[in-house]
């Protein structure tokens, strides 16, 4: 197994954007499967206005693909989050903790990791976001359907806050044996209603 452990720096910054947003009902879309160029321009129109972030540029005589249901923008920060009408999640490739290339021989050394540095995380995230409303772990019997049925799945922690309009979960992924979970890392997403 292998871990990379950097800064918290890069989610520091994407949490503080995504913590800004006080009522998401403002940037959610309709639920549905639609994709392509109609669905990500009503997307970059809402997010745009409601946030101020600035989209992703689309190079010189390039469209939007027509399989595409998300987008990417730019905030004030610069940090880069990834739109869907129903999500929200930062990409920050340089920050935290992770482990990769685990074999099932390290999956209790890729959980003490986790644990290790799940508190670090949810500290960061209460600076942005205040108290959670749910925060849990594996090790509770009912942990998988104590925040909402089947929220605790493939999660080793999962922590909630609740907005307007969207749950903003911090959590880690639980590394398996079988099936093998070959990376896992604390992270967190915006789940927009």
């Amino acid at each position: 197994m292998k871990t990379q452990d950097r800064p918290l720096d890069e989610d520091d910054l994407a949490i503080a954007d995504l913590a800004e947003i006080t009522d998401w009902t403002t940037v959610a879309g309709p639920n549905s499967d639609d994709s392509g160029p109609a669905v990500v321009r009503a997307l970059v129109q809402r997010v745009t206005t409601a946030t101020g972030w600035e989209p992703w540029p689309l190079k010189p005589g390039e469209q939007i693909n027509p399989v595409l249901a998300s987008w990417g923008f730019t905030t004030k920060r610069g940090s880069s989050i990834i739109m869907f009408d129903g999500l929200a999640f930062a990409d920050c490739p340089n920050s935290g903790w992770s482990a990769y290339e685990i074999g099932p021989d390290d999956i209790p050394a890729a959980e003490a990791g986790l644990d290790a540095h799940w508190p670090e995380h949810l500290e960061l995230a209460r600076k942005h976001l205040g108290e959670p409303a749910y925060v849990g772990n594996d090790s509770s019997p009912t942990f998988l359907d104590e925040w909402a049925p089947g929220a605790g799945a493939d999660r080793r922690h999962l922590a909630v806050w609740v907005r307007p309009g969207a749950q903003f979960h911090l959590f880690s992924n639980k590394p398996t044996r079988d099936p093998l979970i070959s990376a896992v890392g604390v992270t967190y997403a915006v789940y927009i209603d």
